[in-house]
C-alpha cells in the first residue's frame, strides 16, 4: 500500500487503446487500472483473447510485473515491472522468447509487434520473440484495420533510426498466412530480432517531408496461385507510374501453412489455413520519411487481385497526400518515443488529418494522465497547412541501463 501512497493509480476505462496504456505505463513505470471493459456486452464481457495473450507476452518480456482482474475480465489492475527482454526464456532455447498466439485471434501480428517494438529499445537486454501459433495473421487484416507484418518491416521500423536505433533489428517472417474462415486465425510464423537498446533515444527535428522520390512494395500470396501477385502489381503499377517511375513490387509466393484440425472426430487430421493474397506498398521521400498502404483480400474472397492493387495505390495517394514526416500509422510510435526522450523539446511535423485523427488524441492525453507533458502544436506555414508538433522528453529512459 505503501507505494500506492507515493504512485496512486491512473485510471481508465473502455478496451478501446488498452495495449497503448499497457505499453506507456510499462514505459514510464506507473500503476494503472483499466474499468468497464466491455461491460455493457451480454455474450463476451471482458478481456478478448487477443488482449489476454498480449498481457501474457508483456509478463514474458518484463520482471517484477503484476497483473490482477476481476471474475468477469471487466476490471483490470497493472503495475509494471522493469523490461529485462527475452533473457527470461533462455532455457533451451537460446534467448529466443517462443509466443503462442491462440486460434481465436483476429487480429494480425502486427497488433503484438508495434507495442513490442516500442518497448524493446528500452529493455534491459536483447528481445528476441518468436510468434507461433494457429493465430498467427502476418497479413492486413480487413475487419479490424491491422497493418501486414510487411508494413512494420518497411515503413515502421527504419523510423528507429531517426532516433539513434538502429543495430541488429530485424523482423523475419518465417511463415505466411492471411486470416482464416471468419477472419479467425491463420497459423502464420514471425519472429522480431531487437537488439539494439539505448538509455535514451535521441532528440527528434523532424520538419521538412521532402519529395517522394521512390515506392517499393511486397505483393503476397499463400495458397493461392501466384499469378495474383502479378495482377495485384500492374493494377497497382498503372495507376502510381505516373506519378513516380520508380517504382519496384516484389512478388513473395507461398503455400498456406499446414495447421491441426479442430474436427474431434478426425484427430491427428491437418488442414491448410490462411489463404489468400494482399499488396503492402511504401513511399519513401527525399528526406526519408515513409508512408505506407496495405490491402489484403477479404477472408470470404470475392475481390479480384487488380481491385486490391489498384486499391492500395489510391491508399497510398491519399495517404501521402495528408502529408507531413510520419503517416497515421507510424505516427504514434514517433509520439512515443519522443516523450521518452531527453528533457529536451522534439519537434516533429505531422498532417492535420493525423494529428487531428481519434487515436492522436487518445495518445496526448494517455501520455497526459501518465505523467507526460503536453504537447505544444503551431501551423508549418506550408501549403498543405500541416502542423509541427512540439513534445518535452520525460527523460526517464531505459533504468535497466547504465549510462555509458
Amino acid at each position: 500500500m505503501a507505494d500506492e501512497t507515493v504512485q496512486p493509480l491512473a485510471k481508465f476505462t473502455g478496451h478501446k487503446y488498452l495495449v497503448q496504456r499497457l505499453v506507456l505505463a510499462t514505459l514510464t513505470g506507473r500503476p494503472i487500472r483499466i474499468s468497464q471493459i466491455r461491460s455493457s456486452n451480454p455474450t463476451n464481457p471482458g478481456l478478448a483473447p487477443h488482449e489476454v495473450s498480449f498481457l501474457r507476452l508483456l509478463e514474458a518480456i518484463t520482471n517484477g510485473s503484476t497483473i490482477e482482474f476481476s471474475y468477469t475480465g471487466t476490471t483490470l489492475v497493472y503495475r509494471p515491472g522493469l523490461i529485462t527482454g527475452s533473457a527470461e526464456g533462455l532455457g533451451a532455447s537460446g534467448g529466443v522468447l517462443r509466443h503462442e498466439i491462440p486460434g481465436t485471434n483476429a487480429r494480425g501480428i502486427s497488433y503484438y509487434l508495434i507495442p513490442l517494438c516500442m518497448l524493446a529499445p528500452f529493455a534491459k537486454d536483447k528481445v528476441n520473440v518468436i510468434f507461433h501459433g494457429n493465430g498467427v495473421i502476418t497479413s492486413a487484416t480487413p475487419g479490424v484495420g491491422d497493418v501486414s507484418v510487411d508494413t512494420v518491416r518497411t515503413a515502421i521500423l527504419p523510423l528507429y533510426q531517426q532516433f539513434g536505433i538502429q543495430n541488429n533489428i530485424e523482423i523475419r517472417i518465417l511463415k505466411r498466412s492471411s486470416p482464416g474462415p471468419g477472419g479467425k486465425g491463420g497459423g502464420g510464423e514471425v519472429q522480431l530480432v531487437f537488439g539494439h537498446q539505448v538509455r535514451l533515444p535521441k532528440t527528434l527535428h523532424w520538419l521538412n517531408p521532402g519529395r517522394v522520390k521512390r515506392i517499393r512494395g511486397v505483393a503476397y500470396s499463400t495458397g493461392v496461385a501466384g499469378a495474383n501477385n502479378a495482377r495485384m502489381i500492374e493494377s497497382a503499377r498503372g495507376v502510381l507510374n505516373k506519378f513516380v517511375m520508380d517504382t519496384y513490387v516484389f512478388s513473395d509466393v507461398s503455400t498456406a501453412p499446414l495447421v491441426p484440425s479442430q474436427d474431434k472426430t478426425k484427430p491427428g487430421e491437418k488442414k491448410r489455413l490462411g489463404i489468400g493474397f494482399g499488396i503492402s506498398l511504401v513511399a519513401e521521400s527525399s528526406t526519408g520519411c515513409l508512408y505506407s498502404a496495405d490491402v489484403a483480400s477479404p477472408p470470404n474472397g470475392g475481390v479480384p487481385p487488380e481491385d486490391i492493387g489498384k486499391q492500395c495505390a489510391y491508399q497510398l495517394l491519399e495517404i501521402i497526400s495528408q502529408g507531413g514526416c510520419a503517416s497515421k500509422v507510424a505516427a504514434p510510435t514517433m509520439m512515443t518515443l519522443m516523450a521518452m526522450g531527453s528533457e529536451d523539446v522534439g519537434r516533429l511535423c505531422l498532417g492535420r488529418d493525423v494529428i487531428g485523427s481519434e487515436e492522436m488524441i487518445q495518445l496526448g492525453r494517455d501520455l497526459n494522465a501518465l505523467g507526460g507533458s503536453g504537447w505544444g502544436l503551431r501551423d508549418a506555414n506550408t501549403e498543405e497547412g500541416e502542423v509541427v508538433v512540439s513534445v518535452v522528453g520525460r527523460g526517464v529512459g531505459n533504468v535497466g541501463r547504465k549510462i555509458a
